[in-house]
């Protein structure tokens, strides 16, 4: 197994550890098995929820356990005691932190996979039976089109646009592009329920989680001006609303638990933006 070192817990998307895949039959070492492999999952975490939402998506409670991390993490260097020894089995004198979302094989006691894009294709594509897939064929480009917008274009342009480090020039560049980004999507989801063909792909599980980052943990950092602005797109809102209603979505929110993680791993200051909250969460994933 080949181990990548991990960058510093405080980025959203660290470099992944383990990189395993499941392949189709027993040649490939990590082969699909009902009842083989397991996850472990916090949904506090981005790639936790994505993962949690794929997994119920796809209908794999009992094909692929899921076992839930608390919020957060209970290890000063921002990983869960309780994967140590799964990290230790998998690679000797492991030096890094025991970090979740993790897929591991109940078989050999050992890590599969640590990265989340990879663990939610190989559910879908392994698993996912005579389901909708989550990536259709053809569609594959469009989903990864959509995957680095949400990564790059809100995710990391909001935290930049939030940071107390940043020189004001710098951050208003990442409000450019982060509204830059959100007019794209917008535009997309003109006359759509979903961002590819009319059914729910992994390109929406992408987004929504992105929205929810940016509404619960990335608002608290920037002004109200900035967050009025991002309210100012009524087609993503409302499709991150609309999509919040059914279980395999909402059912995976724990906003006490983005709140408290948020919170244990932040060291960034406050802004007024704080106070002006997009959507009532808690209200539309209860409906």
């Amino acid at each position: 197994m080949t181990v990548t070192p991990l960058a510093a817990h405080a980025a959203d998307r660290p470099a992944p550890a383990f990189r395993g895949r499941i392949g189709r039959d027993a040649r490939s070492g990590h082969y699909a098995v009902p009842g083989r492999y397991r996850l472990h999952l916090s949904t506090a975490c981005p790639g936790g929820l994505r993962i949690a939402v794929a997994h119920s998506l796809l209908g794999l409670d009992t094909v692929c356990p899921a076992t839930h991390l608390p919020a957060v993490p209970d290890c000063p260097e921002g990983g869960h005691s309780v994967l140590r020894p799964l990290y230790e089995a998998s690679a000797h004198r492991y030096p890094g932190p025991a970090i979740a979302p993790v897929l591991s094989d109940d078989w050999s006691g050992r890590i599969v996979s640590t990265h989340a894009p990879d663990i939610m294709r190989d559910l879908d594509r392994r698993f996912g039976g005579d389901r909708p897939s989550l990536y259709p064929c053809g569609a594959e480009s469009e989903v990864e089109a959509v995957e680095r917008m949400c990564a790059q274009g809100i995710e990391q342009a909001a935290q930049r646009a939030g940071s107390a480090g940043g020189a004001p020039v710098e951050r208003d560049r990442a409000l450019g592009m982060l509204l830059e980004t959100m007019g794209a999507l917008e535009r997309r989801l003109e006359g759509r329920t979903y961002l590819i063909r009319g059914e729910i792909t992994a390109a929406d599980v992408e987004l929504w989680v992105a929205l929810v980052q940016l509404d619960t943990v990335h608002r608290n950092h920037l002004d109200a001006s900035a967050v009025q602005r991002i309210a100012g797109h009524p087609a993503l809102w409302a499709y991150a609303r609309r999509l919040a209603a059914p279980p395999a979505f909402g059912g995976h929110l724990d906003l006490d638990g983005i709140e408290r993680r948020h919170h244990a791993r932040c060291q960034g200051l406050e802004a007024a933006g704080a106070a002006v909250q997009i959507l009532d969460w808690a209200t539309h994933a209860a409906r």
